[in-house]
């Protein structure tokens, strides 16, 4: 007996499939499998995945199955910010089976959770720009909200029908951000899990909501959850409408670096390897029910930021010129309600479960800066004529802008 299993670029024969009683259709490669080998993914151990097509998401993929043999349903919307060429190197790897799909569909995910049966989901799923937030709160809403609940309510059902050890092993384990605490005075200790919410931005309140609906899942259903609140990430693959890959690009095309206001904006900075890690770490042994603060140390401001990467490009790929990187930046009108300083307190999760990052902020940043300069068509591939669009949009230049 021959059956299809939905992997990406999987080889077999290509196109689109319906999950039974959706109206969703998958772009999805097939690999035609014997069942009777019992090659088919359905039954086995395996994690299901939401938003590995965007940063912190495909970087995690990546680095899950560069070192576990578990296979990851991935399964991403792909916005713009997800981007199937970030996966690309797991062409031909029947460990990774993609997806496209929105957490809204609960048809899809149902039918998802049944087929494969995995042991744990991990949400990255999410709009994580404010920019773009404050310019079109809509889409947070219903991602980060309402795509929230209707997850925990397909895993909560998948759940509850799981024989009584499965049901004890699950767990549901939900990334979110800093930015839920709000902004922190230059006096201010850095963020405890402790700290009381007040987010300032659409998409801050919106990833709030969505860290209430993960709790209450957990006190009112039991459902085995498990939240991560991380510092901001940097590092490969990552959408260059933030602050780092966007002064890289920027610097590269000759264009201005643009920073907020008086770029003193102070944040911490994580690489997001390490953060990876700290997610697997959380999986592997967080306390269920409980929060984990994820940070990498790094209180920097931001045009502390913009220079180090100037300086790191006059090193490693100077201008034909002479000139330095930094002559580029200029400093622009500020975002609205633009918190001050973010600062991750993370040493719940060093005490508890022993993670602590692998990089400092020097090691961290040089492997970024040249993670791009070896990736130029990458770059080029996420730059499409909507995004220059937005760009100029939000900052009434072709230049881009400094988170």
């Amino acid at each position: 007996m021959f059956g299809f299993c939905p992997i990406l670029h999987g080889g077999g024969e290509g196109g689109y499939t319906d999950l039974p009683q959706s109206g969703t259709r998958f772009l999805v490669a097939y690999l035609l499998v014997n069942d009777n080998q019992g090659l088919s993914f359905s039954g086995w151990f395996m994690i299901l995945v939401t938003g590995g097509a965007g940063f912190i998401g495909g970087n995690f993929v990546l680095d899950w199955l560069a070192g576990s043999s578990e296979p990851v349903v991935n399964v991403d919307k792909l916005t713009y910010a997800g981007n199937l060429d970030t996966l690309s190197s797991l062409q031909g790897n029947p460990g990774h089976i993609f997806v496209q799909a929105d957490i809204g569909d609960r048809a899809v995910l149902d039918a998802l959770l049944a087929q494969h049966k995995p042991r744990a989901v991990i949400n990255f799923a999410a709009e994580s720009h404010v920019d773009r937030s404050i310019h079109g709160p809509e889409d947070f809403i219903q991602t980060n909200v309402m795509g929230t609940f209707r997850l925990l309510e397909s895993v909560r059902q998948y759940w509850s029908a799981l024989p009584a050890a499965e049901k004890e092993a699950f767990r549901f384990l939900h990334v979110s951000t800093d930015e839920v605490y709000g902004s922190l005075s230059q006096t201010d200790p850095a963020f405890s899990e402790t700290n009381r919410y007040e987010p300032n931005s659409p998409y801050s309140a919106s990833k709030a909501a969505s860290d209430h609906l993960v709790r209450a899942w957990h006190h009112t259903y039991g459902l085995p959850v498990l939240t991560t609140n991380c510092s901001n990430n940097y590092g490969p693959y990552h959408f260059p409408e933030k602050l780092i890959p966007l002064m890289i690009v920027n610097a590269l095309a000759g264009k201005p670096l643009p920073v907020y206001g008086d770029g003193m904006q102070i944040r911490d900075w994580l690489y997001v390897k390490d953060h990876c890690s700290a997610i697997r770490r959380v999986l592997e042994a967080g306390k269920l029910g409980e929060t984990y603060n994820v940070g990498g140390w790094n209180e920097k401001p931001n045009i502390d930021i913009v220079h180090t990467v100037c300086a790191l490009l006059d090193e490693l790929r100077p201008k034909a010129d002479g000139s330095q990187y930094a002559t580029q930046i200029t400093y622009v009108t500020d975002r609205p309600g633009h918190d001050r300083r973010y600062a991750i307190d993370a040493r719940k999760l060093e005490a508890e479960l022993g993670w602590k990052p692998a990089e400092t902020f020097e090691s961290g940043i040089r492997k970024t800066v040249q993670w791009y300069l070896a990736n130029p068509q990458w770059v080029a591939n996420v730059q499409s004529g909507a995004y220059r669009e937005w760009v100029g949009k939000q900052y009434g230049t072709t230049a881009g802008a400094a988170q």
